[in-house]
């Protein structure tokens, strides 16, 4: 057989026998990365039901600190009737609420990183900027609609769609308003816009590695459509994440 011939052959067994082995690297992924995926949510004894799911988060560092989104954190809890902020943990079929306290917050990235009680669990690895470009397969899991049809947390597919400026200017002055304005007024930044549809009880979520599990990003869905996606009431298909970067400069703020 001539040399070209083998080689065509051999490319062509690569790529039919490596493509199962990339989806079977998600599904070990996946159950690496469950264990770091909690609830975020509040406890308070007397209400029905006692546990109020309000975002996803995920477990870094040492295995007590968790990142989520900041717009997640009740800005006030019911401390007269002794309600507490914390997360989830779904446990063989049990709910377990695990008290967390909020160290530092930023809100121009819309991230906030808490401090749990109790053991320490399973911890996800932070990327750099220079992991990820346009085009990448990813992955993000978490609790699409929440605790609803219980604390499943769901994995989805998704590819990097494109790396953006999180502002966009109007189109015409008639579109500008003092909401827009105060917003552009604001420091930009990159953000990564997913062609995977996310739901509201996704924000906090990790978006990571299908293959290794890395953390890239955090799924935010309010902070981004209010500025680049005012003007359409249902977008499709189309998602947006928080660079990790911004993970690492808040984990920093409380480094000793």
């Amino acid at each position: 057989m001539p040399r070209h011939a083998r080689e065509t052959l051999l490319l062509l067994f690569t790529l039919v026998l490596g493509a199962p082995a990339r989806a079977d690297d998600l599904v070990r992924t996946i159950q690496a990365v469950k264990p770091s995926v909690v609830g975020i949510g509040t406890y308070q004894r007397t209400r029905s039901p006692a546990v109020q799911f309000v975002a996803t988060g995920f477990v870094v560092g040492d295995g007590r600190s968790v990142i989520t989104n900041a717009h997640g954190i009740p800005a006030n809890l019911d401390l007269a009737n002794m309600e507490t902020l914390g997360v989830v943990i779904g446990n063989r079929g049990k709910v377990e609420f695990r008290p967390a306290t909020v160290v530092a917050r930023d809100p121009a990235h819309d991230l906030a990183h808490l401090r749990i009680e109790g053991a320490a669990l399973p911890a996800l690895a932070l990327g750099g900027p220079a992991d990820v470009a346009e085009g990448q397969s990813l992955a993000f899991t978490g609790f699409p609609l929440g605790m609803v049809l219980g604390l499943h947390a769901a994995t989805h597919r998704a590819s990097l769609a494109v790396i953006a400026p999180i502002v966009l200017p109007a189109l015409s002055s008639g579109k500008l308003n003092s909401r827009t304005v105060s917003r552009l007024s604001a420091p930009a930044f990159p953000i990564y816009q997913l062609d995977a549809t996310a739901y509201p009880g996704n924000s906090g979520s990790p978006v990571y590695d299908p293959q290794t599990g890395v953390v890239h990003a955090v799924i935010n869905m309010v902070l981004v459509k209010g500025l680049k996606e005012s003007a359409i009431s249902t977008p499709s298909g189309i998602s947006y994440a928080i660079p990790v970067k911004h993970v690492r400069d808040l984990l920093e703020q409380a480094a000793p």
